[in-house]
């Protein structure tokens, strides 16, 4: 196996994931649960210097994204948001959602097929990571939270673009406006999961499907990848540019989204103004 992490002395210097290759497997773990996995400019930074080392990497032929057993991840960090808010900073979001946006096209862009593995919470950012993929393997105990909403912001990481094309337009404004919870059952009875197995099982699942993946024709699915962003996400990018950053430029400027991070942290419930 080759080892390749921050925690240990790898080749490079991840902090808040690990990176494996092993028997022409690459894997992500995004391992750090103090925020619990949540999606900032560090762990986007890593995450791409990850996928794109898995691209380069010959040795590579699938890719699996994984978190941990409690949360894939919880999406952004909004104790960071509140600390700024509180100090009477502002907020700008550009940097990080541009970085998110160019990480989720690159999945789709890449040569090699890419798993998600899921168990527990994904949350925000979280789920558009989670449904990036072109497989998610997600145990029974996952649940799938678009929660932007509640804190007064939009979907980004290119969620609303990806759900409204696999799930409809209907279905994904019932998430994105009311940030209930998708379970893994509707996510499989959806289109989304691919599989759905028990957390003890979701390890074995997911090793079992990159290794089928692994040992397949590997020119073959480069070319079905690169069919299917022609056909499907060839505007991907610009809509992320020119949509979903100033979107979320403007919800993040607003006092709804002030009150949505004091209202979550404080444990209470927003009292929003539509300003």
């Amino acid at each position: 196996m080759d080892r390749v992490t921050g925690k240990g002395g790898g080749r490079m210097d991840f902090k808040k994931l690990i990176y494996t290759v092993e028997d022409g497997i690459a894997i992500i773990t995004m391992d750090y649960m103090k925020n619990l996995n949540a999606i900032d400019e560090q762990m986007a930074d890593e995450l791409l210097l990850a996928f794109r080392a898995a691209e380069k990497d010959e040795a590579v032929k699938v890719v699996i994204l994984k978190g941990q057993e409690k949360a894939f991840s919880a999406g952004g960090d909004i104790g960071y948001f509140y600390d700024l808010i509180k100090r009477g900073g502002e907020v700008n979001m550009d940097g990080l959602i541009s970085k998110v946006g160019t990480l989720a096209d690159f999945m789709k862009k890449m040569s090699k097929i890419v798993i998600t593995s899921v168990c527990g919470a994904s949350a925000g950012a979280g789920v558009s990571l989670a449904i990036g993929g072109d497989f998610m393997i997600c145990a029974d105990n996952a649940k799938f939270i678009l929660a932007f909403v509640n804190i007064g912001l939009v979907p980004d990481t290119g969620a609303t673009y990806l759900l409204a094309k696999t799930i409809g337009t209907a279905r994904t404004v019932q998430l994105a406006a009311t940030g209930r919870p998708l379970s893994a059952a509707e996510a499989k009875e959806w289109g989304l999961a691919y599989e759905v197995v028990s957390p003890e099982e979701l390890s074995g699942a997911t090793m079992k499907l990159a290794a089928k993946i692994a040992s397949g024709p590997l020119i073959s699915y480069k070319n079905i990848k690169k069919q299917l962003y022609a056909a499907v996400y060839s505007d991907y990018k610009q809509w992320l540019d020119t949509v979903e950053v100033p979107t979320q430029r403007e919800c993040s400027a607003s006092l709804d989204f002030q009150e949505g991070c004091k209202a979550f942290m404080e444990k209470r419930k927003a009292e929003f103004k539509g300003k």
